[in-house]
């Protein structure tokens, strides 16, 4: 059984909501890295970016990090070079936060090199999480067992977030 828990107005909405929040934390800067977890954290990442070309001047380069979720202390990859990011205002992206294991390693590898400003945004936020990291930007905040599973769906007509 599926609980539709976002559909594609209120995605986009919170989508919007989220660019507003970074155009806001980064308005000094000149250029802001999106770094978007591959497969749906880029899309949601590719989305913000389409908002915040709406309202800001700043220049947006966006970037797509290769984790292995099931062993995520494999090598990180980036589509960008470290010094494509260094010394830039840069925010980690997911379409989920659930255990948190994906974004910490990911966290963990842009602290490698010095960064303006480090910034963290998911849609959805589980509140289950095996690390302490936190999303500073967020879609919903849900609070579901453990058996439950939350799945986005962005396909190019139809876009929603479901718990099964």
């Amino acid at each position: 059984m599926q609980n539709i828990i976002l559909n594609k107005e209120e995605i986009q909405h919170k989508t919007k909501r989220i660019a507003y929040q970074i155009y806001e934390t980064f308005v000094d800067e000149k250029e802001v890295v999106l770094a978007g977890i591959s497969s749906s954290g880029y899309v949601f990442a590719n989305k913000i970016a389409e908002e915040l070309q709406k309202i800001s001047p700043i220049k947006i380069t966006m970037c797509e990090v290769y984790i292995n979720k099931t062993n995520p202390q494999d090598e990180i990859k980036t589509s960008i070079t470290k010094a494509e990011y260094s010394n830039k205002g840069l925010v980690l992206i997911d379409d989920v936060l659930n255990s948190g294991t994906t974004l910490i390693y990911g966290v963990k590898h842009f602290l490698e090199v010095p960064l303006n400003k480090f910034k963290t945004a998911v849609l959805v936020d589980r509140n289950h999480k095996k690390y302490p990291v936190k999303a500073d930007f967020k879609g919903i905040s849900l609070s579901t067992s453990l058996q439950e599973h939350i799945q986005v769906v962005f396909e190019k007509d139809n876009m929603f977030v479901y718990l099964n």
